[in-house]
């Protein structure tokens, strides 16, 4: 059986690097899903590589991009690609369908676009049996999210959320030891990016999404993923600052604040969680912050996942908390890429790993459920987000979620 082929749909800071006009001030100076994706090429695991964005003009400055941040930089990375639309198209918002039809059941789409667009390219993805892996949030709604789990069901792929949280050692471990804690009581994150993130994200920043939904979205899914099991949200209200991006001529909210009311299902404890999240922070040592604290019956647990110990000072780029866990970009003795074991890398190499045994016949889609991030595991996270959506939208009104008997959430309704 050939090898399978992986379309990239999205060509922004994460998949690529590149920005246009700017070198991306982050973490992700070469893209995280390109890289992983030509050092999988490179291990074996794929073959065709494509790419598809709005605007084919930028793929020659795409390239040459890639060519200075990979290639250059380390042995035997090749890192050509497909790429939809032509290089002389200035604008094809369906330009990703070109390379859908070049595809076979069982290949891969990997969807890092705004996120009122990942409902309908990974519906077409799932519909011609493509295993889809979808940038958080993985949709927008609770219906769109129940719709797409029940194609992906029907057409037997994996469909998951991209949530590398869920591979950071530190996060892993956190989670296996709150499963011992007992009852959930509280939870609070807190997670920013620099100002200059609006400009990067002005194209699509209070029109398509919000910055509850980029970011609260790592913690609503760990909180989860820890207590999910016995605890589940039942009541969501929202509140924002606004002033920054507004001045901007942004129209968006700065920081929005979730707060939900949790219950544990067996004992009926009640609990609280706050998420905050924020994209008008100052330049600092990272870029971006980000530390939760949660509490259960029988202990509590702090992370500052921004901070690790590392500090490093040069003259170039002054002083900073480097994460190398996440991503490690600097070569190894021999000059190959070395960052396969950080958990931005992980996320991506498990979820390919996971469709190929299912493409291979060794396994069922539903076996993933519980190991990764899947469309079934992660419909919760949907329905606090958009509760939180529609909390703002209605002046601070707290939105409940409705579950059937078999405890999935059905609805959300105000109260």
């Amino acid at each position: 059986m050939k090898k399978m082929s992986v379309m990239m749909v999205g060509t922004g800071e994460y998949t690529t690097g590149f920005v246009p006009g700017a070198e991306v001030a982050s973490d992700k100076k070469a893209g995280i899903v390109g890289t992983t994706l030509f050092d999988l090429r490179r291990r074996g695991l794929v073959d065709r590589l494509l790419m598809a964005g709005t605007n084919g003009t930028k793929f020659p400055r795409i390239r040459k991009h890639l060519d200075r941040a990979l290639s250059k930089s380390y042995r035997d990375m090749d890192v050509q690609f497909d790429s939809y639309p032509g290089d002389d198209v200035p604008r094809d918002g369906n330009a990703y369908r070109l390379g859908l039809d070049t595809m076979q059941p069982g290949d891969c789409v990997i969807v890092f676009t705004p996120d009122d667009t990942h409902f309908q390219i990974a519906m077409e993805a799932v519909e011609q049996g493509l295993h889809v892996l979808i940038a958080k949030p993985i949709v927008k709604t609770v219906e769109e999210h129940l719709a797409l789990m029940q194609k992906a069901n029907e057409r037997g792929v994996v469909v998951a959320m991209e949530v590398h949280k869920r591979w950071d050692p530190l996060y892993t471990d956190a989670r296996d030891r709150i499963r011992d804690l007992g009852d959930f009581s509280f939870f609070q994150s807190y997670m920013s990016q620099p100002k200059s993130q609006l400009d990067t994200f002005r194209a699509w920043a209070g029109k398509s999404s919000d910055i509850s939904y980029y970011l609260n979205a790592h913690h609503i899914d760990f909180n989860l993923w820890a207590v999910g099991h016995r605890a589940r949200p039942t009541v969501v209200r929202a509140s924002a600052a606004t002033g920054v991006a507004h001045a901007m001529d942004i129209p968006t909210e700065d920081t929005i604040t979730l707060t939900v009311d949790w219950e544990n299902i067996e004992s009926g404890n009640k609990a609280t969680a706050i998420y905050t999240s924020s994209w008008i922070a100052p330049k600092s040592d990272v870029h971006s912050q980000q530390r939760f604290f949660l509490m259960a019956h029988g202990g509590e647990v702090t992370i500052d996942q921004a901070h690790r110990g590392y500090s490093l000072a040069t003259d170039e780029d002054g002083f900073s908390s480097p994460n190398p866990l996440f991503m490690k970009f600097t070569p190894d003795a021999d000059g190959y890429f070395s960052g396969q074991s950080g958990y931005g890398y992980r996320s991506i190499e498990a979820f390919l790993r996971a469709a190929e045994e299912v493409r291979q016949g060794r396994a069922k889609p539903d076996d993933f459920n519980g190991k990764l991030a899947t469309a079934s595991d992660t419909l919760l996270c949907t329905a606090i987000l958009e509760a939180g959506r529609r909390s703002l939208d209605t002046g601070g009104k707290a939105i409940a979620l409705d579950f059937d008997d078999q405890g999935v959430v059905s609805q959300l309704r105000e109260l």
